[in-house]
């Protein structure tokens, strides 16, 4: 055949491979058979016909010329080549973004859907993230950066070992193991931030299709690769050199002495002539370690045990072989894992102790840092704040679906829950630190720390951050468009206006004095964006930085008289000398840790008065969800797109595709997913608050939120621009496109907390107007019309509890409870003859509607008992304005549920953090 027909049987081969031998239906009869062929032999788990593989690469590689175009793609370079494939530099136009692709040289995709499914359940900030999968190709991100070769100095390699540690860790996690660690697949990025590169070698210890088969001499992933040791010699571990079965994420560990070994040297631990003298050095020698510094050399030892069974079990238990040199604690959390601390309890009382020690008696000892777990159980640490006397740390964490605060003494293995705080959001300490002020329930709201009730100070509705001063005044942002910051007593009273910048403002910090403060000005003119100073009388208001970060002042050190201004840049933590009386910088500004993860533009570090400073590393949230079909019995059916940070799904009403919005550290955006060509498309690309998509009776737009305020569509394919469809300066979520024309959206009120409103899409322009539809004292939200747009049901707070109600729509009038024992999320079927809702034990209930008549003045509706149906293990987020489940039109169910937490979320807490600064 030639080299034009092994094209055409190449395209036909990855469109089968792809929708089905269907589409090979009008195909040239020759080419047919030779593609049925192929795909036998796939099926059968055989190889390809090496000759026909060979020109179908050849015809591959002309093809990927700069300038032209695999699928949406458009190729722009060739980076690199290797045993399983090249790799390109290429551009997606449509997300207009830089992407790597790699296509296969091996076989055409059983091995990229392994390494897909691998690599798509692993969703961390120093692995390299996938995007999108075609049938002989990965789409990945586009790592700039180089490999770490070394030798460098004890602090950078320690610096880089966390961050491999942190992404083998939750691989290791998920049962994923590299199996090929090395130089050449990490890389580090301008920012410092490293990234773990191909996991094209891991496997699932969990899936027995995927598991290790050896013989005498070879370890294979699978029966199409028999012959192979996997691995790179002068990585492997005995183990994998020997081919032995079970090869595990010990593996893992060895080669991660072994870069160690080469970061720390420069040079490789094992040396010969050849492939096999390497590897018999491997099995058969012990390491020399002795040009390693002293206090790594424990590490190493335990990393490189040539008996898997007395390695390091875990990769994050590296950092107690750490403690000696003074450099790293773990406070634990406590729960199922405790019998893995109790190693390590005498040396992390040691390091309490000097944590108070430095703090109380005040003495120039050395930074130290301590890696501070969140409790067991947590997938998202919101917010978190150190007292100013060093003593405790709040954590605003969701705990197995609730959020609330915990407190952590410092001098204590466990934090506690604080009773009386739920839903609460961005923590702040008086000055005395014997309270806590926090957001909740549309209230700004102040807690004791030995107890007590909460007590409610003013109305904030969803608030963006407080400070409180030493004259007991509280500024704070209550998250309004248009609104500024205010101030109130902290005993209570009305809040009133102080700043008069245009825009949003958040995050209001004092400094020292009790009457200046800094706060964060968001959404306006870029000269009025940024860092700003202001005065309790507003009279002094001024731009200090152009960084769109919210900032933390930290007091001068014994001995100084100037402190430091600490705030986010480009995901590092930076500090600056600042004169807090005249508001001036006085000094440079340098870096005090990379990879420091943000929430839109907060700090995300804290600092007490003693010089204890607490910063977030990775992720905000540690939460992996998994959008997936189930029946009505709770049986899953198949996953719809990878796991990750995904929320909100909504089905089309064709049923071909489903909308849902993605979080990033940088924001979220709407995504729709094609179900029968499993491809996805980013619907928005500006990485704002874009949230809870919802379609259009005729499928053809999409509504959703952006900002938390104002109310968008645009068209689902994703094509031409966004219109606004109602703008608002308080937040707003729609939660309907009913088949009536009438999207139902909520609102948190200025005076109210959250109202149901309907917006006509229908009519003349000018009855297009939004109205309210149920506006009470009470918290009512998540409203959803019946199919027959006579009801509507949704969810009240006015009991006490969540419950799910029905009104007639559109007179309101008349009011039937349905849920039983606590509700919330009404969904109706497609037929309108059943009402579904989550139940306060978080099962999905069925209610049967058993008649009803909706007649002027005297409507009538009767439920039938509530049914269990199954346990959704739906995602919460925290603030529960978000539809987590939706109904097909056959009664199948489509749930965002929690897969599990990737890692503990993790903080850094530093003592003393600026010993060694140049003075």
């Amino acid at each position: 055949m030639t080299p034009e027909q092994w094209r055409q049987i190449e395209h036909l081969y990855n469109l089968a491979c792809d929708r089905g031998e269907g589409v090979l239906a009008n195909a040239d009869p020759e080419l047919r058979r030779k593609v049925q062929e192929m795909l036998a032999q796939k099926s059968a788990g055989g190889m390809l016909d090496q000759a026909a593989f060979d020109l179908m690469t050849d015809a591959s590689r002309a093809r990927m010329a700069a300038g032209s175009t695999l699928g949406p793609y458009r190729i722009e370079g060739l980076l690199g080549r290797g045993g399983m494939g090249e790799v390109y530099r290429a551009h997606d136009p449509r997300l207009r973004r830089d992407v790597a692709i790699k296509i296969s040289a091996a076989e055409i995709s059983e091995r990229f859907e392994r390494e897909a499914r691998a690599v798509a359940a692993l969703n961390h900030p120093n692995i390299c993230q996938i995007y999108d999968v075609g049938p002989n190709y990965l789409v990945m991100e586009l790592i700039e950066g180089e490999s770490p070769r070394g030798p460098m100095g004890v602090d950078e390699v320690l610096r880089i070992a966390r961050q491999i540690a942190s992404a083998l860790g939750a691989a290791h996690e998920k049962g994923i193991v590299h199996r090929d660690l090395k130089p050449d697949n990490i890389k580090i990025k301008s920012d410092g931030v490293v990234k773990v590169l191909d996991f094209g070698l891991a496997k699932r210890n969990r899936d027995p299709e995927e598991a290790i088969t050896a013989g005498p001499a070879t370890a294979t992933m699978s029966k199409t690769e028999a012959g192979i040791i996997v691995g790179t010699v002068g990585y492997m571990a005995p183990e994998q050199a020997l081919g032995k079965e079970g090869v595990d994420k010990r593996a893992d560990i060895w080669a991660f002495g072994v870069l160690l070994y080469r970061l720390l040297t420069g040079r490789a631990l094992f040396t010969g002539e050849s492939p096999g003298e390497i590897l018999a050095k491997v099995i058969r020698d012990e390491p020399d370690l002795s040009a390693v510094p002293a206090e790594l050399q424990p590490l190493l030892n335990k990393c490189l045990e040539k008996d898997p069974k007395n390695r390091l079990r875990d990769i994050g238990d590296m950092e107690l072989l750490l403690q000696p040199a003074g450099r790293a604690a773990i406070l634990p959390a406590g729960g199922a894992r405790q019998w893995a601390w109790m190693a390590s309890t005498v040396v992390l009382l040691l390091a309490l102790a000097m944590v108070a020690f430095i703090h109380f008696h005040e003495n120039p000892e050395p930074a130290i840092r301590t890696l501070v777990a969140a409790p067991e159980g947590t997938t998202i640490v919101q917010d978190f704040a150190i007292s100013p006397d060093g003593r405790y740390l709040v954590m605003a964490a969701e705990v197995h679906g609730t959020r609330q605060l915990w407190l952590r003494p410092l001098n204590a293995s466990q934090p506690q829950p604080m009773p009386n705080t739920e839903d609460a959001l961005h923590p702040f300490w008086s000055p005395d630190s014997r309270n806590v002020g926090f957001f909740a329930q549309g209230k700004l709201k102040r807690v004791a720390v030995s107890g007590g009730p909460a007590q409610s100070i003013c109305d904030a509705a969803n608030g963006r951050g407080g400070s409180w001063s030493r004259d007991g005044v509280i500024v704070f942002s209550p998250d309004v468009k248009g609104i500024s910051i205010q101030r109130v007593a902290a005993a209570g009273g009305v809040p009133a206006d102080v700043t008069r910048t245009k825009g949003d403002q958040e995050d209001p910090v004092f400094l020292p004095d009790g009457r200046n403060f800094l706060y964060l000005a968001l959404g306006g003119p870029a000269e009025q964006s940024g860092l700003f100073v202001s005065s309790l009388d507003g009279t002094a208001n001024r731009r200090i930085l152009a960084d769109l970060s919210g900032a933390v002042f930290a007091s001068p050190a014994r001995g100084e008289r100037t402190g430091h201004l600490l705030f986010i840049r480009e995901n590092t933590l930076m500090a600056a000398p600042f004169d807090a009386g005249t508001a001036q910088f006085v000094g440079d500004t340098f870096p005090v840790a990379q990879g420091v993860s943000v929430s839109v533009a907060h700090a995300a570090a804290s600092v007490s008065d003693g010089g204890i400073l607490v910063f977030r590393n990775g992720p905000q949230a540690s939460q992996v969800n998994q959008i997936g079909w189930y029946d009505r019995h709770g049986n899953f059916l198949g996953p719809v797109g990878a796991p990750g940070a995904v929320f909100d799904p909504a089905i089309s009403p064709d049923e071909r595709s489903v909308a849902f919005f993605r979080q990033t550290s940088r924001g979220s955006d709407i995504w729709v997913r094609d179900l029968i060509r499993g491809t996805e498309t980013a619907l928005t690309n500006d990485s704002l608050s874009n949230q809870t998509p919802f379609w259009s009776p005729e499928g053809d737009r999409i509504v959703f939120t952006s900002q938390l305020s104002s109310l968008y569509q645009k068209a689902a394919h994703g094509s031409g621009q966004e219109e606004v469809l109602f703008s608002s300066s308080l937040p707003t979520y729609p939660s309907q496109w009913s088949t009536g024309g009438y999207i139902v959206f909520f609102q948190i009120g200025s005076k109210t907390e959250r109202d149901i409103w309907v917006l006509p899409t229908k009519g003349e322009p000018a009855s297009r107007k939004a109205t309210p539809f149920l506006t009470t004292e009470a918290d009512e939200f998540m409203g959803q019309l019946s199919p027959n747009g006579h009801w509507m049901a949704f969810t009240s707070d006015r009991s006490g509890r969540r419950e799910v109600y029905v009104r007639p729509f559109p007179s309101g009038q008349g009011e039937w409870t349905i849920s039983v024992a606590g509700g919330q999320a009404p969904r109706w079927s497609h037929d309108g003859k059943e009402l579904f809702y989550e139940a306060a034990d978080g099962k999905i209930t069925a209610v049967s509607v058993k008649r009803e008549a909706s007649s002027e003045g005297n409507p009538s509706f009767e439920a039938g008992a509530p049914v269990a149906l199954f346990d959704a293990h739906l995602v919460h987020t925290g603030i529960d304005t978000l539809f987590q489940y939706d109904v097909a039109a056959d009664g199948r169910f489509l749930i965002d549920q929690v897969l599990g937490t990737a890692s503990p979320p993790l903080l850094t807490l530093v003592t003393n953090w600026t010993y060694g600064l140049n003075k």
